[in-house]
């Protein structure tokens, strides 16, 4: 908890104070043309998962990441020339294309909730891309309201949810959209969320008509199959102790683990690690013949409650719902800007 969330100006004291918050892991709310946006790091770990935890928000769902320019977009993601054409056509602005992301970029896993794909935007909103120019960097910001709320289109609506809990917010207005960005899948073009730019102007760009949505075994949006961030192995939660054939994988004190989450019981520290000690245990897992990922159980309290969804649906039977995506099942989440 914040002791006060300060209020800067969007003039260069207030962009290079917000600026060095951002660098230091701490999380900062700005305007964008669409809602405010809850902005942190996107290459720390830390700084993402402090976006849950101010949020409220139940459950992991990648976030989209706001970026500069073009030079900044084509680092964290590959761009196909037709993305390129609509980014050319509708950048800087609403619209949010998600595409391959570049491994070599360092975006957390907890942006992408271990996708293969990053969503990405360059807001159109000048103290946005001043802020992004400032910070030299990706931001992740999904809307900077406590989950479930009205998205902000105004600094005082920002605060009214957010005080306290957030170290800044950058106050440059009204927003001038007021939804969210539109957001688009490629390969084949997919609507996954309506938004600032509509469906028929993108039709148009596109010379083809968008397909809507997708299916149980091509799922538009994370959490949709009951299977789901699933290693090769098979995974037992709520495990207080290691059995024969497991790897265990640890949550504050308790018996001795192969791997921790957190060795403080600190839900932070785990959400940022989740995904990654997922992987970890499951080449460990292979490494040494074992079968099965056994799990400490992990409160179901705060961003525990976000960590179990997930663990959950890792430790479901394949195929429940729909195919088993493992860690490259793609898209996005609708409470984004």
């Amino acid at each position: 908890m914040q002791e006060m969330t300060e209020r800067l100006g969007t003039d260069a004291a207030g962009l290079a104070r917000a600026a060095a918050l951002l660098r230091a892991g701490q999380l900062v709310a700005f305007p964008t043309e669409t809602v405010y946006g809850l902005g942190g790091d996107a290459r720390q770990g830390a700084a993402v998962a402090a976006i849950y935890a101010a949020k409220g928000r139940p459950q992991f769902n990648p976030l989209i990441v706001h970026v500069a320019d073009m030079a900044m977009a084509e680092q964290v993601a590959i761009f196909s020339d037709q993305a390129r054409d609509l980014a050319a056509r509708f950048w800087p602005g609403p619209l949010t294309l998600v595409l391959p992301a570049r491994p070599e970029a360092g975006i957390s896993d907890l942006v992408t909730a271990g996708l293969a794909t990053v969503a990405v935007r360059m807001p159109a909103h000048p103290v946005a891309r001043a802020l992004l120019a400032a910070f030299g960097g990706p931001l992740a910001a999904p809307s900077a309201n406590p989950s479930g709320k009205v998205s902000p289109t105004e600094a005082d609506h920002v605060l009214e949810g957010l005080s306290g809990r957030i170290a800044a917010v950058v106050d440059g207005g009204a927003c001038a959209v007021g939804v969210e960005s539109t957001i688009l899948g490629l390969e084949p073009p997919t609507l996954l969320r309506p938004g600032g730019v509509d469906v028929e102007t993108l039709e148009k760009a596109l010379g083809q008509p968008l397909a809507f949505g997708g299916d149980a075994v091509k799922p538009n949006a994370p959490g949709q199959l009951v299977s789901h961030y699933a290693p090769g192995a098979a995974v037992r939660l709520e495990a207080t102790e290691k059995r024969p054939g497991e790897i265990y994988l640890g949550f504050g004190p308790g018996p001795a683990a192969d791997l921790t989450l957190s060795a403080t019981a600190n839900p932070v520290e785990a959400a940022t690690k989740l995904f990654a000690m997922l992987r970890v245990a499951d080449k460990l897992a292979t490494a040494r013949g074992a079968t099965t990922i056994a799990i400490a159980p992990i409160p179901e309290t705060g961003l525990g409650r976000a960590i179990n969804d997930r663990l959950r649906r890792a430790a479901a039977p394949a195929g429940i719902g729909g195919a088993a995506p493992s860690f490259g099942c793609a898209k996005i989440h609708p409470r984004d800007i």
